[in-house]
């Protein structure tokens, strides 16, 4: 037993005031130097106490059924690397078949156990330990997280094996509390290009876009590497049919200790499948691991990768300038130093964050002669698509002087009669295309693009929206995740899909697939907002619950950005895929500015419809 000062990021639990070397958390035994085995303390603790490392402890001479799975729980929330304690605690032949990796299953709550002697004469020795909990989510061996709310409920059985009772049936994976899960498990973006595939001609589609694909990693055991593996390990099944990956298949860690330099510069020594790239994918690779172990390593810039053959020749060097000039976001989600909202006169206006008015746009919609209930800024903030207050007419137009707003784009094939009827706020993605919802009460919802912000409109297939409603949507910059409020039976969730391409250059068949929920806890989510690669903020409220909100990601599991301050009646959030710019809303107190580190501030009494270029 032993303590290591590593800070890690999320709250752990508290110990309790024991002198001890080392700790086991969550109701684990803690070891003193004489006396008996004592349980820790279930309660609360800070960031400053979370540099006590957690080790197991192995099994005790005559130990009972109960207190062997109850002790072999406890050894699996242990910082060991390759959970060498807990296999102490199984038979032979469960040493040999239990494949702790497979699944992590996330409970409310540690799991109970029921015990049960066996009544099979057959197995007189045996004793059965059944437990049981509430599951609030997976995360499986490529490290993907899923909501998953559901009664969880496993047996595991156990025999006597040299006098002592041991392990010798369980369930593969491994069990744990959300609390043990938080304290354990830290959420790592690894980064894929996107791939356009039917649209592969045009030039837009060239373009290196990296993606975020969030997966949950142990973040004290060697997380640079961790983190190197799972993103050789490809995208996850989510992610896999949409973002490529410029690492040849097979790619493997050639050293399997990975640690940033005096200098900060990560140096990655490959397997022979990447020695054959060329200079400009040798680059790709090296962007997609800078992006991935800056995401894990937050507190520590990077200043350079550079990757090796197994020999240690290099292959190619990617400095932090290049990487943040050359596959950074910022060419799809634009550097705006500005937010946007519709003002008392109709008129669209711009603040920047140290203003304290706000101004009119150039062109048709800063006029006022176009009552608009909603706009969307294009992310070179050149163009502007704005819907008509009767719900019926999308406009685009350009942000210059002397430009007229010309006809609608389209219209609207239904009455518009109500506010969540006809056209849904227009939204544009890092590619140049606009995206809007058809609210029709009659014949349902249509999804549309319309390339470049012009022409025809083109259906976009949902097919798993089945009979439900769309009621908002906001694509993300890369163009392949969308994010949409869908409404059924009086229930709004949020739900994430996955823009598919199919067809020709010249007829695409665009389609977004596998919708699935980003918050499911909230019973009605009012607003929600791109905040990051893989973060939304999402304004709801749970079953018989007051509004709230918050920061989730893309995988549905809550964030561990900073906790938002309350503010009263919000219609209507927007943030920008910056993460230091303030968040803006349309609340009971009109337009509210959100500063990081600060209070909300209101800064126009009177509009609506707020938004950042996107």
């Amino acid at each position: 037993m032993r303590q290591d000062a590593q800070t890690v990021s999320r709250p752990a639990r508290k110990l309790a005031g024991l002198g001890c070397a080392a700790v086991l958390l969550a109701g684990c035994a803690s070891m003193p130097d004489s006396g008996d085995v004592t349980a820790v303390d279930q309660s609360p603790r800070s960031e400053g106490d979370s540099q006590v490392r957690v080790y197991g402890v192995p099994p005790q001479d005559g130990a009972q059924p109960t207190n062997i799975v109850r002790s072999f729980l406890d050894a699996t929330t242990s910082d060991e690397a390759d959970f060498r304690t807990a296999t102490q605690y199984l038979a032979k032949s469960a040493r040999r078949t239990w494949r702790p990796f497979q699944v992590t299953k996330v409970l409310q709550e540690r799991p109970k156990s029921e015990p049960k002697v066996q009544p099979n004469r057959e197995d007189t020795n045996g004793y059965s330990v059944t437990l049981s909990g509430s599951q609030v989510a997976t995360v499986d061996d490529n490290h993907a997280y899923t909501p998953e709310e559901k009664p969880y409920r496993q047996t595991i059985h156990l025999i006597k094996e040299g006098g002592q009772w041991r392990i010798d049936r369980l369930p593969n994976g491994v069990v744990l509390g959300l609390s043990d899960f938080q304290r354990i498990y830290r959420s790592v973006n690894k980064y894929y290009f996107a791939s356009y595939e039917s649209e592969s001609e045009e030039p837009k589609a060239s373009r290196d876009v990296l993606v975020a694909d969030p997966v949950y990693l142990r973040q004290r055991i060697k997380p640079i590497t961790a983190s190197v593996q799972a993103l050789l390990s490809g995208p996850t099944d989510w992610l896999n049919e949409v973002t490529t990956s410029a690492f040849p298949p097979g790619t493997r860690l050639a050293a399997h200790d990975l640690a940033l330099d005096d200098s900060n510069g990560l140096r990655v020594k490959l397997s022979k499948e990447a020695v054959s790239t060329d200079t400009a994918q040798c680059k790709r690779m090296a962007a997609q691991l800078f992006f991935t172990v800056q995401d894990m390593t937050r507190a520590s810039k990077i200043s350079e990768v550079e990757l090796q053959d197994n020999n240690g020749n290099s292959l190619c060097t990617l400095s932090q300038d290049q990487a943040e000039r050359d596959y950074a976001s910022a060419p799809l989600t634009g550097r705006s130093a500005k937010e946007y909202f519709i003002d008392a006169d109709h008129k669209v206006v711009a603040m920047s964050d140290s203003a304290t008015e706000p101004t009119p746009v150039r062109g048709a919609f800063g006029s006022g002669k176009t009552p608009l209930r909603s706009v969307a800024i294009s992310r070179g903030e050149n163009t502007a698509a704005g819907v008509s207050s009767d719900g019926r007419s999308l406009y685009v137009a350009a942000l210059e002087d002397g430009i007229e707003r010309g006809a609608p784009l389209m219209t609207s094939t239904g009455s518009a009669k109500n506010p969540d009827e006809g056209l849904t706020a227009p939204s544009w993605d890092g590619l140049g295309d606009l995206w809007v919802a058809d609210r029709d009460a009659t014949h349902g919802s249509r999804l549309l693009r319309m390339r470049e912000g012009k022409g025809d409109p083109e259906r976009v297939a949902v097919p798993g929206l089945g009979g439900r409603r769309i009621k908002a949507i906001k694509v993300a910059a890369d163009g392949i995740r969308i994010a949409m409020l869908v409404e059924d039976k009086g229930r709004t969730t949020l739900q994430l899909g996955r823009v598919e391409r199919g067809g020709s250059s010249a007829h695409p068949v665009l389609s977004v697939e596998e919708l699935r929920p980003i918050a499911p806890q909230l019973e009605d989510v009012v607003a929600a907002s791109w905040a990051g690669g893989s973060r939304l903020v999402v304004v709801g409220r749970e079953s018989g619950g007051v509004q709230q909100m918050q920061f989730m990601e893309t995988d549905g599991s809550a964030s561990d950005a900073q906790t938002l301050p309350g503010v009263n009646g919000v219609k209507a959030v927007a943030a920008s895929e910056d993460e230091t710019r303030p968040l803006i809303a349309d609340a009971t107190e009109g337009i509210v500015r959100l500063p990081p580190d600060a209070n909300w501030k209101t800064v126009a009494k009177d509009g609506t419809a707020p938004v950042y270029p996107g």
